[in-house]
């Protein structure tokens, strides 16, 4: 169940990081922060990528092996990775549907996958 959870937590953590690295984009696009400074526009995503952390670390503490947990430390962050990118396909669609996905980008999510296969032979 440990994995269940660390890799729940892996999401919710990589869609709050994808908020926090390019929401603000999103934001001066839409001209809610075509003004802000830019200290200001760091520390909005550093309030968003502190909901990151409180997920990031709970999920690798869950999932480590160390700790009960079914992953070790390469396995962790392949997870974390392929988590991340799948993330990103999504929001980016959402938040900048002028962005598509090609074949060259399904390609590489599919050879992500693969590395994550990879990762778990034994």
């Amino acid at each position: 169940m440990n994995g269940l959870y660390s890799i729940l937590l892996l999401v919710l953590s990589n869609i709050f990081m994808t908020l926090a690295w390019y929401g603000h984009l999103k934001l001066q696009q839409s001209g809610v922060s075509n003004n802000w400074p830019l200290f200001f526009v760091i520390l909005f995503s550093w309030g968003i990528a502190f909901l990151e952390y409180c997920c990031q670390v709970p999920a690798n503490r869950l999932g480590f092996e160390g700790n009960g947990g079914p992953f070790n430390l390469v396995q962790l962050k392949v997870i974390q990775e392929c988590i991340s990118l799948g993330v990103f396909a999504i929001v980016a669609n959402i938040l900048f549907q002028n962005q598509t996905i090609h074949w060259n980008h399904v390609l590489a999510f599919f050879l992500i996958i693969c590395a994550v296969y990879l990762v778990f032979m034994k």
